[in-house]
C-alpha cells in the first residue's frame, strides 16, 4: 500500500509560531521533536504521517492516530518510520519504508507499507 501527502511549510511554520511547542507535540512526540532542526523538518513529520494514514487506507483517526506513528532518523539521517504495535496488528503491517523532500516551500512525503494479507500471483 501506498501514501502519498504534501505540505506547504509555511502553514506549519505559523502553527508552530501562533502555538509553540503545543502545536508539536499534537503531532510529534519528545524525541521526534528532538529531531528538529527547521521548519521543513516538521513539515516533512506531517506530511509522513499524513502519508502513512493514507497508505493505511483510514487516514489520522480513532483507528491510527498522530502517534500511532513514530518517524525517526537513520545514523546516516534517512527517515524510519515505525507504526505502534496496535496499528501494525490491526492492520497486519509487516514493513514501513517512507521518502521525505522538501522544496520550493513544500514538503511531500511518500510511504510504503507491506501488508501480511497481500497475496500475489
Amino acid at each position: 500500500m501506498i501514501g502519498i501527502d504534501l505540505v506547504k511549510i509555511d502553514r506549519v511554520t505559523a502553527m508552530i509560531e501562533r502555538h509553540g511547542e503545543k502545536a508539536l507535540r499534537r503531532f510529534l512526540d519528545a524525541e521526534e521533536i528532538s529531531l528538529l532542526r527547521r521548519p521543513e523538518t516538521a513539515a516533512g513529520f506531517w506530511a509522513a504521517k499524513e502519508a502513512c494514514a493514507k497508505a493505511l487506507g483510514c487516514g489520522i483517526g480513532a483507528e491510527c492516530g498522530f502517534h500511532d506513528i513514530v518517524l525517526s532518523k537513520s545514523g546516516k539521517g534517512a527517515p524510519r518510520l515505525a507504526l505502534s504495535e496496535t496499528v501494525r496488528a490491526r492492520f497486519g503491517v509487516t514493513a514501513a519504508s517512507v521518502s521525505i523532500t522538501h522544496d520550493g516551500g513544500f514538503a511531500i512525503a511518500v510511504v510504503a507499507l507491506e501488508k501480511a494479507d497481500i497475496k500475489t500471483t
